[in-house]
C-alpha cells in the first residue's frame, strides 16, 4: 500500500512524540482521517463537540504539559472555529500547532464549497509560521517546522494541507535544486546575561532598600532560584495570575496575585518597594507597578521582544530565569534590616485572616468565596486546576493557596469565556493520573462546558485517576459583566444582556452518568467538594451562589466605589443586596488582625 501525506504526517507527528490530537471530523480533512484509521489512531485523536474546544483541548494540554499541543479541523467552518483558542495559545504564549484541511487544489478560486483564503485568516494568529502544503515533497520539512517554531518561540503555528494533497502518494523531497530536506531533532540552549550586565542589575538591586519582586510564568522552572533572592534581598513576592503556581502560597512573603483580580499585600507591596524586580511576567497593566519614577527596576525575560515593555526598566536582561538569576545570586548582598520583609510578611497574614473572614460572610444562599475558601485546604498537592473567565477567576486568584506541585492556569491575556472545561480535559490526557478542576461560572458553562461534558463522559473511563472535577458557580448571572457596569460605568444591571436561564447542571451530568452534587447551603459547600474529590468518576459540583457579593478588589479607587454606588441609586435591580453585602465584604477589611 502506498504511503499517502496523510500518512506521512501522522508518521512525523509520532516521531516527534506527539500523543494527542485534538480535532472534530469533517470532509476536509478525509485524507487525513483515513490515515489515522490505518496508523490504528496514534498518535489519538480526541474528539471534542466543536473545533474551538479542540484548540482549547490542544492549549490546555501544552500549559499543563509543556509540550506541543497538536489540533485539527476541516476546511471553512472547521478552521475558523480553530480561532478563538488558537489566539488564546498564542497571547499566553503557548505552543501550538493547527492542522487545517482546504478544498482540493483544482478548486481553488473558484468560490467552491467551504472555500475560505485560510493563509490570510491564518496570518495574524499564526504570523511565525503558517504554510500550505501543495506538493508532497513539502513534507516533512514544513511540519517540522511548524512544530519546531511552536516549541521553541511558544506560539501557535500553522499548517493548510488541501483534501486532494492529503491523499496524493508521498514523496520525499529529493537531492536536487529547490528541494528541501528537513531533520527531527530539537535542541534547546537557553540565553543567558552577559557578566558587565549581571553586575548593573546586582548593583541596582543591592541598592535597593525595599525590594518588591514580580514572577510569571516564564519564573516556573525557577523555583528555588526566586526564593534564594528573595531571601537575599528581603523581598516580597507577588505573582502574576498565570504565574499562580510559580510559587507556594504557604511562604509568608508571598503576597499572592496582582492586578484588579490581586490582593491587598500585592498593591501595596508594589506601590511602597523602591525597588522591583521583575521574572519571567508579561503582566500587561502597568496601573498596578510602582508609580513611574518611584522606584528602580530590573527585568528578566528569555524573549528578547519582550523586556521593557511595562515600565522604564534600567536594566533589561535576556536569559532563562533559572540561569539568569543563578549567575547573579552571588553578586547579591544580603539585606541586614529585615523591618521591609517583616512588615510584607504581617500584611500577608492579616490578609488570610481576611479572606477567611470573607469567605463565611453570610449570602443568600452561598457566598462564592466560601466556595473556595472551603476547596482550598482540600486541593490534592498534586491538583491541576482551571478557572473559567468571570467572577469565578476573582476568588480562584485571590482564596486558592497553592503548595505542593499544583498547577493552575487560566486564559491570561485574551480572557475568553469558555476555556474552563477544555482546559482540565486536555491536561487530563497529558496527565492520566493527577486529579483536575474547572472552576466555572454559569455564564461559561452555558456557552460550552455543557456539551464538553458529554466529552468527558465518552473518554473518562481511559485515565488512571478518574477525578476531573467541575465546578459550576450557578447564580444566572453574567455576574463579572454585571460588576464592571456597576463599578466602571456606573451602570445598573442591563437584565436582557446579564441573565441567564436556569440549568440543572449536577442534574445533567447525572444524566450523562457522571457525578453530580448539589450544594445550595453554607453548610452544604464543604461536604459537597469532599463528595466530589472522593467520587469514582468525573464529578459536576453545582453551587447556588449569590451574585450580589461583589468581586471589586480591595484596592478599589474611591472613583469605583462612587460608580458603583452610582449604579444602585439609578435602578439596579439587585440593588439592596449588593449594599448589603458590598458592605459587609468590605467591613472584613478593617476588623482587627493578629500582626506578626
Amino acid at each position: 500500500m502506498k504511503t499517502t501525506v496523510a500518512d506521512l504526517i501522522l508518521q512525523r507527528l509520532r516521531d516527534w512524540g506527539v500523543d494527542h490530537v485534538f480535532g472534530y471530523a469533517g470532509d476536509g480533512i478525509n485524507g487525513l482521517l483515513s490515515a489515522w484509521e490505518r496508523a490504528g489512531d496514534e498518535p489519538r485523536f480526541v474528539q471534542a463537540r466543536h473545533e474551538e474546544m479542540s484548540a482549547f483541548e490542544a492549549v490546555g494540554y501544552a500549559k499543563f504539559t509543556g509540550r506541543v499541543g497538536v489540533c485539527t479541523a476541516t476546511s471553512g467552518p472547521g478552521a475558523i472555529h480553530l480561532l478563538n483558542g488558537l489566539y488564546d495559545a498564542k497571547l499566553d504564549h503557548v505552543p501550538v500547532v493547527a492542522i487545517v484541511g482546504q478544498t482540493a487544489r483544482s478548486a481553488m478560486g473558484g468560490n467552491y464549497q467551504q472555500e475560505v483564503d485560510l493563509m490570510s485568516l491564518f496570518k495574524d494568529v499564526a504570523n511565525e509560521y503558517c504554510q500550505q502544503v501543495m506538493v508532497p515533497e513539502q513534507l516533512p520539512n514544513v511540519l517540522d517546522r511548524a512544530i519546531r517554531i511552536a516549541a521553541s518561540r511558544r506560539t501557535v503555528t500553522a499548517l493548510v494541507v488541501p483534501a486532494d494533497v492529503q491523499e496524493l502518494e508521498y514523496e520525499p523531497p529529493s537531492h536536487a535544486f529547490k528541494m528541501v530536506p528537513s531533520s527531527l531533532d530539537l535542541t534547546w540552549s537557553a540565553p543567558v546575561p552577559g557578566e558587565a550586565d549581571l553586575r548593573r542589575a546586582a548593583d541596582l538591586l543591592n541598592a535597593g532598600e525595599k525590594v518588591a519582586m514580580l514572577v510569571g510564568q516564564g519564573a516556573r522552572g525557577a523555583r528555588q532560584e526566586v526564593d534564594s533572592v528573595a531571601d537575599l534581598l528581603g523581598a516580597g513576592v507577588a505573582k502574576a495570575l498565570l504565574g499562580k503556581d510559580v510559587l507556594s502560597d504557604e511562604l509568608p512573603w508571598v503576597t499572592g496575585s496582582i492586578g484588579l483580580l490581586g490582593t491587598r499585600p500585592s498593591y501595596e507591596l508594589m506601590t511602597e518597594c523602591d525597588t522591583l524586580l521583575v521574572v519571567g511576567s508579561n503582566f500587561p497593566y502597568s496601573q498596578f507597578l510602582p508609580e513611574y519614577g518611584a522606584a528602580r527596576a530590573v527585568q528578566i525575560d528569555v524573549d528578547p521582544t519582550m523586556v521593557g515593555l511595562r515600565y522604564p526598566f534600567e536594566v533589561n536582561l535576556v536569559g532563562d530565569a533559572a540561569q539568569t538569576l543563578r549567575r547573579l545570586i552571588p553578586l547579591l548582598e544580603s539585606k541586614v534590616d529585615r523591618s521591609w520583609r517583616e512588615g510584607i510578611e504581617s500584611k500577608v497574614e492579616r490578609w488570610w485572616q481576611v479572606m477567611e473572614r470573607r469567605a463565611h460572610t453570610s449570602a443568600d444562599p452561598v457566598n462564592p468565596e466560601l466556595v473556595f475558601h472551603e476547596l482550598s485546604p482540600r486541593l490534592p498537592n498534586d491538583a491541576i486546576v482551571a478557572a473559567d473567565s468571570g467572577s469565578a477567576a476573582n476568588w480562584y486568584a485571590r482564596h486558592l493557596r497553592f503548595r505542593g506541585d499544583m498547577r493552575g492556569s487560566l486564559s491570561g491575556t485574551l480572557a475568553s469565556m469558555g476555556p474552563g472545561v477544555p482546559y482540565v480535559i486536555g491536561a487530563k490526557f497529558g496527565h492520566l493520573g493527577r486529579p483536575c478542576i474547572a472552576l466555572v461560572g454559569d455564564g461559561a458553562m452555558q456557552m460550552n462546558g455543557i456539551n464538553e461534558l458529554i466529552t468527558i463522559a465518552k473518554y473518562w473511563q481511559d485515565w488512571d485517576d478518574p477525578r476531573l472535577i467541575v465546578a459550576v458557580l450557578h447564580n444566572n448571572d453574567l455576574n463579572q459583566v454585571t460588576w464592571e457596569l456597576r463599578a466602571m460605568g456606573g451602570s445598573p444591571q442591563f437584565l436582557p444582556s446579564q441573565e441567564l436561564p436556569d440549568f440543572p447542571y449536577a442534574a445533567y451530568a447525572r444524566s450523562l452518568g457522571l457525578a453530580g452534587v448539589l450544594a445550595a447551603k453554607p453548610e452544604e459547600v464543604a461536604p459537597a467538594w469532599d463528595e466530589a474529590l472522593a467520587a469514582d468518576r468525573p464529578c459536576v459540583v453545582e453551587f447556588i451562589t449569590d451574585p450580589a457579593v461583589p468581586p471589586i478588589p480591595p484596592h478599589a479607587t474611591w472613583d469605583q466605589l462612587e460608580k458603583a454606588l452610582e449604579s444602585i441609586v439609578r435602578g439596579d435591580s439587585d440593588r439592596v443586596d449588593v449594599i448589603k453585602e458590598g458592605v459587609k465584604s468590605k467591613v472584613q477589611e478593617f476588623l482587627p488582625g493578629t500582626k506578626s
